[in-house]
């Protein structure tokens, strides 16, 4: 099986390819430079050249304010025309998509219980537009899918709210987190894994919610973040504190069920976090480690 990577430049595009390479999976990884996905033809020649099996696109532009102003065009670009472009040049050459997709498809207003995937969509914000949009492409163009949709990405290969607060807390003693944003956090390596194991087990195609278990808002995921520092962060509200161009959906948990009916275990976004900073803490070791030591 060989994979085509996109978005080796973001958080998660990274986590894959490090998955597959574990793996022992063959794949070809592609930033922005090896392929434009906002190139319809320079799509199509590349991806008949390489003929690829699998593509897990994790190409994004997630701006979410700047969307709402001076990022809208590249948002629009990147978010759907790219996605589109992917999608027909899979078709043309019978390769599988695995599209990343985003929790701000949904405006958070749901009355009871978490989002299914066959909830109506309504997104608020100018990206959860484009996202939308984005698996509207995946949807019309091909059969063989998967669009999985997360929320509150963090990882170690890349900005995130995990990454802020740790950083904030080296030489800020206020440290504002908003209450009243509810979600679930999800840790790029179990969203690799997740994807990978949709292609391996030969998943049913279609739209699958998939974050770690659990809910919280963003104060809570800080205090969770902070506990072994000396750093303590203040509850806000959004709108009184934090005041964003791009609205945010209040309350967007996705519910695990299909995912977890196709025998994947999903462990709770703590746990997560937790072998996530342990990783942190390999890697800082070994980015001590002099070069020429190293073999």
């Amino acid at each position: 099986m060989l994979t085509l990577v996109t978005g080796i430049g973001n958080q998660l595009g990274v986590e894959v390819c490090l998955l597959l390479h574990e793996k022992g999976i063959d794949f070809i990884p592609t930033d922005r430079i090896i392929l434009d996905i906002t190139d319809k033809d320079e799509v199509e020649e590349f991806l008949k050249d390489i003929k690829p099996d699998v593509i897990f696109h994790c190409e994004d532009y997630t701006g979410v304010d700047a969307a709402e102003g001076s990022g809208k065009e590249k948002n629009y670009l990147i978010n759907e025309i790219g996605t589109r472009n992917i999608a027909e040049g899979a078709k043309s050459i019978n390769a599988k998509v695995v599209y990343i997709s985003s929790d701000y498809v949904f405006d958070g207003t749901k009355s009871s219980g978490k989002y299914l995937e066959t909830d109506e969509s309504r997104p608020i914000n100018e990206f959860g537009k484009a996202k939308l949009l984005g698996e509207k492409a995946i949807q019309n163009e091909l059969s063989d899918f998967y669009i999985v949709r997360s929320s509150w990405i963090f990882g170690n290969y890349g900005k995130n709210f995990v990454d802020d607060m740790l950083t904030l807390s080296i030489d800020f003693d206020f440290l504002p987190a908003v209450v009243d944003e509810i979600s679930s956090p999800t840790w790029t390596r179990n969203i690799a894994e997740f994807m990978l194991h949709l292609i391996e087990n030969d998943c049913e195609y279609g739209i699958y919610h998939f974050s770690n278990e659990g809910t919280c808002n963003h104060f809570e995921f800080a205090m969770e973040i902070l506990k072994e520092t000396e750093a303590t962060p203040t509850p806000v509200n959004s709108a009184k504190f934090l005041p964003q161009l791009a609205k945010r959906p209040e309350n967007s948990a996705l519910d695990l069920s299909k995912a977890k009916a196709t025998g994947f275990n999903i462990i709770s976004w703590q746990d997560a976090l937790a072998e996530m900073m342990k990783d942190a803490v390999l890697l800082e070791k070994v980015e001590e480690i002099p070069s020429e030591t190293l073999v």
